[in-house]
């Protein structure tokens, strides 16, 4: 065998092993590029899904939030229309004049002066623009005076010293009363709630 045919047989047994080595590189390039693809793809549905999710949260938080929003609103605007409601009581309760209004005020003073039979003297409050009212009613109850002005829509505040007690029968008072009895049915009628 010559120094050539060996050469010639090394650089072929090389050339064939390159070639191999090639190959076996390429093939395992080829199955890193497929396995990275498939990661990548995984990858990406993984995220697509986290942002999914994401959205539908957000969407279901603002949602919420705006429902709550909206329900807030809706409760401020019945106070809104129950205080309005309830300033036009007022407003009515104070216009009261004549009859109407005298007859009120004898019925609060007779049922506050159920407490004061045994007291000599009973002093009576009341709005500064029913002094007048007061007054002529007040000269039919015995020991009863006008003791001065008390800030409210109407009606009595009576007291005496001797017992210690005072009776706030106005028109504040009732309506107070009533209101918080009769809010709920108020507000029903308002809001037409069934």
């Amino acid at each position: 065998m010559s120094l050539d045919t060996v050469t010639e047989d090394i650089r072929e047994e090389a050339r064939a092993r390159a070639e191999e080595i090639r190959a076996e590189a390429e093939a395992e390039a080829e199955s890193l590029i497929e396995a990275a693809e498939a990661d990548a793809e995984e990858t990406l549905e993984a995220a697509e899904r986290r942002a999914d999710r994401q959205v539908a949260q957000k969407r279901e938080q603002e949602l919420s939030s705006a429902k709550l929003e909206a329900k807030q609103m809706r409760l401020e605007a019945r106070r809104d229309v129950l205080e309005s409601v309830r300033e036009q009581v007022e407003t009515a309760i104070v216009e009261l004049d004549g009859d109407d209004r005298e007859e009120l005020t004898r019925e609060l003073l007779d049922a506050a002066s159920t407490e004061f039979e045994d007291a000599d003297t009973v002093r009576v409050h009341g709005r500064a623009d029913d002094q007048d009212l007061l007054e002529s009613i007040l000269a039919d109850y015995d020991g009863y005076e006008y003791a001065g002005e008390y800030d409210c829509l109407g009606g009595v505040v009576v007291e005496s010293e001797e017992s210690r007690l005072r009776v706030n029968n106005t028109f504040d008072s009732v309506l107070e009363n009533v209101w918080e009895d009769e809010l709920r049915e108020i507000s029903s009628q308002l809001f037409e709630e069934q």
